[in-house]
């Protein structure tokens, strides 16, 4: 099995609808034997341009690990999918588990609150 990424944009009309059509994807992958190594759920962003006279959409990017017939079948989905109005599909050397820049915070140097908090009573 091979290793991909998945990001698909959901219509903005149908993001309400974001998680059943999640499952649907997910689904197709468990039945085949495949694996979700990443899911994560950006939600409503704006877009850079309109695509379908639609100036938002509702973002999903999936890192999985399944076999040739699979990818094909989500494919096929995404192409006869009123929802989805774009999709790109990577191919991976590797599984990607680390969570993604949407969703890491800004500020990699911000300590948690209980460390500072710890720190100030230490003095």
């Amino acid at each position: 099995m091979r290793h991909y990424e998945i990001v698909f944009l959901i219509h903005p009309d149908q993001s309400e609808k974001a998680q059943e059509i999640i499952e649907r994807y997910k689904e197709i992958i468990a039945k085949a034997d495949g694996v979700v190594h990443r899911l994560e759920d950006w939600g409503r962003k704006a877009l850079a341009y309109p695509i379908k006279k639609a100036y938002k959409a509702h973002y999903v990017i999936m890192n999985i690990e399944c076999d040739n017939q699979t990818l094909i079948e989500i494919e096929n989905n995404f192409r006869y999918s009123d929802a989805i109005i774009r999709n790109l599909v990577i191919k991976k050397d590797n599984a990607v588990t680390e969570p993604s820049i949407m969703i890491s915070p800004e500020d990699s140097n911000a300590q948690p609150v209980k460390d500072a908090e710890a720190e100030n009573t230490v003095k």
